[in-house]
């Protein structure tokens, strides 16, 4: 997976009491282009084991979306333009589906041969004419792509991998545990996270409990001039950072897809999505740097 958008939100504080039997462990590592941490409470003894057991999660979810590797899942899919669909591919392919569908076609994960296009100098409008979810065909065992079609998972795989970890530790008995691979899942909680902007600086903070956090900048990052976060149908970003929240399990993917989308998105069509997503808030940072929410 090529560099992920950096994400504005840090982690202010988590104050938990510890029993003497449990340890707090931090960690941190590198995944999917970025920083990512895993603050884990539970019995001594066993925290580590259970480190290694979601770092090698974290791997092999690389391995299936990974555009840097050319043997993972999605850069074979993107250079023969058909393959097997794995249970991974197929949930998030259908989560993005629904997200697309949601947003008027505004999250796309064709969008990938328009940034080759703008990172190599190449031909931007014919790239333009490739983007199109609704070209991308899932069988009962085997996905098509369009002609010429090439995928990209930045929008949504970090999320995806967040849902897939949270998932991994409850599964393992934890009921308190904050989860950041490049997006935000808590168990238990409250945990407090800031919100900040890429130019604005830090705005204020939210507490998170037994849900996830998203948040997009399209100013994090540029390719070819243009920010990172590109607009399927030739647009450009209406904020500066969209940060989303969603109650309960396993709805890391959903934030994710829809902070990238929103970013595109007016006032009033993101109140829609965020129905139609059954999202619980939405925190808008326009580009003068004021924070609103929906």
């Amino acid at each position: 997976m090529r560099l992920s958008r950096r994400r504005f939100v840090t982690l202010s504080a988590c104050a938990l009491a510890t029993p003497a039997w449990a340890t707090t462990e931090r960690w941190r590592g590198h995944a999917f282009g970025a920083e990512v941490s895993l603050d884990l409470r539970g019995p001594r003894g066993l925290v580590e084991a259970d480190l290694q057991a979601v770092i090698a999660q974290i791997r092999a979810l690389e391995r299936r979306f990974s555009l840097y590797d050319p043997a993972s899942d999605l850069s074979r899919l993107n250079a023969r333009g058909k393959g097997t669909l794995s249970p991974e591919m197929r949930e998030i392919l259908q989560l993005s589906h629904r997200v697309h569908a949601a947003t008027g076609g505004l999250f796309d994960p064709t969008i990938q041969p328009l940034w080759e296009a703008l990172a190599q100098g190449e031909d931007v409008l014919a790239a333009q004419d490739l983007i199109g979810l609704d070209r991308v065909m899932l069988e009962a065992d085997r996905v098509k792509l369009g002609e010429g079609q090439k995928l990209s998972f930045n929008g949504i795989a970090q999320g995806y991998a967040t849902d897939r970890i949270a998932a991994l530790l409850v599964a393992r008995g934890y009921s308190e545990a904050l989860i950041n691979m490049g997006e935000f899942a808590a168990l238990g909680g409250p945990f407090r996270l800031g919100l900040e902007d890429p130019q604005a600086g830090r705005l204020g903070a939210l507490h998170l409990s037994a849900g996830a956090m998203a948040t997009s900048s399209p100013t994090a990052m540029t390719v070819g001039g243009e920010t990172h976060i590109l607009h399927p149908k030739g647009g450009v970003p209406m904020w500066s950072t969209v940060t989303v929240v969603a109650k309960g399990a396993g709805k890391a993917a959903l934030a994710d897809a829809a902070s990238t989308a929103f970013c595109l998105m007016s006032r009033s069509d993101i109140e829609t999505a965020k129905q139609k997503l059954g999202l619980s808030r939405v925190y808008l940072v326009d580009v003068a740097g004021n924070l609103s929410s929906l």
